[in-house]
């Protein structure tokens, strides 16, 4: 693939990739409206998007960053919504999940992500599972699922204790408890935090380095570093099949209408297990 058919306007809906000089190339989740939420389009696109780049000639390291107020606010209330209802939907959002995930581990190419404002959702695995993560202290990354009724499945079983260990993960996954940028660094979660009106700089900072490198070396190194998460891939499917399973239950209605309603959840007393 060539650098310019990722680049080509709407080639990936809710993303705006540019090329710069150096083989950097620039991806930026786009959805300013609905603070870069992440509807049925954007996921297919996010999902698809590093098995490309993979496969694109000329490409160093990319930088991936949101637009405007923050990185992402998460999966789009339609698909939420759509999911629960169709079991079409379902699998097929269930496998670009697993696909997501599995693509950026696998993305031969360096990224680095450039976190501020909120980090929710599909948004945040990318965040997460990037290669070097910056972060700006005001940034507020959350893992919802717990908040919306489902488990914690998507990113959080396969990178989460490994960065910041069980009992962090477990603290903030069960809880649904944000984390500062400042916190995520202290923790280990991300890899650096800096001030708000430094983030872009450094990010781009660390970009450039990683795409001066040898690519040789650099790839290879992040391969063998990330057998790490492919030997955590049957937990992280377990996470994924029983976060899925959850959408067919009446836990995800009612937390999708508390936060439309904007109120907390009443979820059952008990549950069938």
């Amino acid at each position: 693939m060539l650098p310019e058919q990722l680049t080509a306007p709407g080639a990936y809906p809710g993303l705006h990739l540019t090329l710069h000089e150096g083989g950097l190339l620039e991806l930026v989740i786009r959805s300013e409206k609905t603070l870069n939420s992440v509807n049925a389009e954007a996921h297919r696109a996010l999902t698809y998007v590093w098995r490309d780049i993979d496969a694109a000639s000329g490409i160093r390291c990319v930088l991936v960053r949101g637009e405007g107020r923050g990185f992402s606010s998460g999966g789009d209330f339609t698909l939420i919504e759509e999911m629960s209802q169709d079991f079409t939907a379902l699998a097929r959002v269930w496998r670009e999940a697993r696909d997501l995930v599995y693509n950026v581990i696998n993305c031969g190419k360096p990224i680095v992500s450039a976190i501020h404002g909120p980090c929710v959702g599909a948004g945040l695995a990318v965040a997460l599972l990037a290669d070097v993560s910056v972060a700006a202290r005001s940034a507020r990354l959350l893992d919802g699922h717990v908040r919306l009724g489902v488990a914690a499945g998507d990113h959080a079983a396969i990178i989460w204790p490994l960065l910041c260990g069980l009992n962090k993960a477990k603290y903030h996954l069960l809880t649904g408890e944000p984390v500062s940028g400042e916190e995520a660094e202290r923790i280990g979660l991300v890899s650096l935090c800096v001030p708000d009106e430094e983030l872009q700089g450094r990010a781009w900072q660390v970009a450039r380095r990683l795409a001066s490198g040898s690519p040789t070396a650099v790839r290879w190194t992040k391969y063998a570093l990330n057998n790490w998460l492919r030997a955590m891939g049957p937990t992280f499917d377990a996470s994924l099949a029983l976060e899925f399973l959850g959408f067919t239950g009446p836990d995800v209605k009612e937390g999708l209408a508390s936060l439309r309603e904007k109120r907390e959840p009443r979820f059952a007393e008990d549950a069938p297990i």
